[in-house]
């Protein structure tokens, strides 16, 4: 990295167009979703967007990984719009950020193999006990309220799942957490796996 670079901080045209790059790969990842039918009704969808902002939050610190995160929201927004009011995107970001800034800020400290891992792991636990607080608190009830979907029927798809689902906090703890823990360990992994040829890419080192 050249001694004018450095001056600049983390606001250089290296950094602010690796941004974009990995803001962009992450709205594609976003498109590509799956359920897990096992787990979760099909209205939660598995996708990979996360490992963008956590190899540019790894790269080149938490506020980079925030800022992938919000270009991946804004450009998903552009492409397909939204059916929640904007709530549904708002909760996306604020929990792949979450994710993002724990990790990052972790593995700022000792860039090592084995605190990448813990730093991940931590970032993708603290997300799934977020999004289970959140779902319970804040999505659920509005998708209900604003799909005008009954509660009973929400509990319900869990309840085909798991039989012993009977409320919300149930349906939270058997569905939604689970989900996003599976999701954080495959998102883990895929981000272990490709980090560091990535990371040489993003700092221009050969």
């Amino acid at each position: 990295m050249s001694e004018k670079t450095k001056k600049q901080g983390f606001f250089n045209t290296r950094n602010l167009v690796a941004c974009a790059m990995l803001g962009a790969c992450s709205t594609i990842l976003m498109l590509v979703e799956f359920p897990l039918p096992f787990i979760a009704p099909p209205f939660y969808e598995l996708d990979f967007s996360e490992v963008p902002a956590l190899i540019g939050g790894f790269a080149m610190g938490p506020l980079a990984g925030v800022i992938i995160e919000l270009i991946k929201i804004l450009l998903n927004l552009v492409i397909n719009g939204t059916d929640t009011a904007g709530v549904g995107e708002t909760a996306n970001f604020v929990l792949g950020a979450i994710f993002v800034t724990v990790a990052s800020l972790i593995y700022k400290h000792k860039k090592t193999k084995k605190i990448a891992f813990l730093a991940l792991s931590a970032g993708g636990l603290t997300m799934s006990l977020m999004a289970t607080v959140v779902n319970a608190f804040v999505m659920i009830p509005f998708y209900s309220k604003f799909l005008s979907i009954p509660m009973d029927v929400i509990i319900g798809m869990g309840q085909k799942i798991f039989p012993f689902v009977d409320n919300l906090f149930m349906f939270c703890l058997a569905c939604v957490l689970p989900f996003n823990l599976i999701k954080s360990i495959l998102v883990v992994g895929v981000t272990m796996l490709i980090y560091k040829p990535m990371s040489k890419f993003i700092k221009g080192n050969s």
